[in-house]
């Protein structure tokens, strides 16, 4: 997987001269937030901590398992995992950090990473995308996840629209029993498609003006 910021300093290296920089000015930025425990029972979007509710998943079409939490929550995100892997970069390699979900580490740089806690987020390549990091998607890359996000239909809240941003990170956005959440999960999920029907992985076409316009909506309503 290579990043933007990882191409456009391949293309100085090729195209700069030789100079010597010195070795202070090879250190990354520092991150610029503190560090907490989370405390309390529920994650910041309202779902119970609940280790006994975690179960192992494994993410269709991949290498790769993760821990979430059982049920809607993790077919959803089961989805978000999967359509990155195959459409934006692989997360079975450990390129960019591979995938991480559920944790019981309770030490957050923003109040949204605490929904690792209750097994309601992924992060997909968190090594390549930390939080408060600079580098972003490539162009094409945004409008899958865009696409992605409109396939959950405001389900699931990505990190590039959140305060402080961390692109690889994805949430579950509705409250635990939500209905919206069920019907979602229930068109996601894997096992209930009929014979010639599409699977959950294949998307309908996200450069089409119909999806590009739902993807645009929903960003409005997300990202304020």
């Amino acid at each position: 997987m290579i990043t933007r910021r990882q191409f456009i300093a391949a293309g100085a290296l090729v195209l700069a001269p030789a100079v010597a920089v010195p070795a202070a000015a090879t250190r990354p930025a520092a991150a610029g937030a503190d560090r907490w425990e989370w405390e309390g029972d529920e994650s910041a979007n309202g779902w119970r901590i609940d280790p006994g509710e975690i179960t192992l998943h494994a993410v269709e079409g991949t290498l790769a398992s993760v821990l979430l939490r059982a049920g809607d929550a993790a077919t959803v995100l089961l989805h978000v995992a999967r359509r990155w892997h195959y459409e934006v970069a692989p997360v079975d390699t450990g390129q960019g950090g591979g995938l991480s979900a559920h944790t019981t580490d309770r030490t957050v740089g923003a109040g949204f990473e605490s929904n690792h806690l209750s097994g309601t987020a992924v992060a997909v390549h968190p090594a390549a995308y930390p939080l408060h990091g600079s580098e972003g998607l490539w162009p094409h890359q945004e409008v899958i996840v865009r696409d992605i996000l409109l396939d959950c239909e405001g389900t699931v809240r990505w990190g590039g629209d959140l305060t402080p941003v961390k692109a690889s990170h994805f949430q579950i956005d509705v409250p635990p029993g939500s209905g919206k959440l069920a019907r979602v999960a229930d068109r996601l999920r894997t096992d209930q498609h009929l014979p010639f029907s599409p699977p959950a992985g294949a998307a309908l076409d996200p450069a089409t003006a119909a999806r590009r316009s739902g993807s645009r909506k929903l960003k409005r309503t997300q990202a304020g």
